[in-house]
């Protein structure tokens, strides 16, 4: 098999994992699309492996550890990611994105009242 073949469905599959990515709001979709684009390199890691084995006398077989290596930490990844939206689904009510800033944003400015007046950063800068 020709290597063009793996390593343009790895292409393909990280461009979704990226749409996904910039596209979505969900956050356990944009999870899932970045475990779609960590798949595309685990993918290339193995294709390219078996590709410069075949030309070169001693083989590491490197590729392939280190596909174990980014499956690893993929999990680590997943793990922590999902416990990170499950507590602020909990806490927020929503895994919604876009929500979160906003929220986040309206938080910062409903703690700190007096920099949302410019007329007390005024006063108090005259002061100083």
């Amino acid at each position: 098999m020709h290597l063009a073949y793996p390593a343009v469905l790895s292409a393909l599959l990280f461009c979704t994992g990226l749409y996904g990515v910039l596209a979505r709001r969900n956050a356990i979709l944009v999870l899932m699309s970045v475990e779609l684009m960590l798949n595309a390199v685990n993918l290339n890691l193995v294709a390219f492996d078996i590709w410069l084995s075949r030309t070169a006398q001693d083989t590491l077989h490197s590729g392939q550890a280190l596909t174990l290596f980014t499956i690893a930490i993929a999990a680590a990844e997943i793990g922590i990611g999902l416990a990170i939206v499950l507590a602020v689904y909990r806490n927020r009510g929503t895994s919604d994105i876009d929500r979160l800033r906003d929220t986040a944003e309206s938080a910062a400015s409903d703690d700190d009242p007096e920099s949302a007046r410019p007329e007390t950063a005024e006063k108090a800068e005259a002061t100083a």
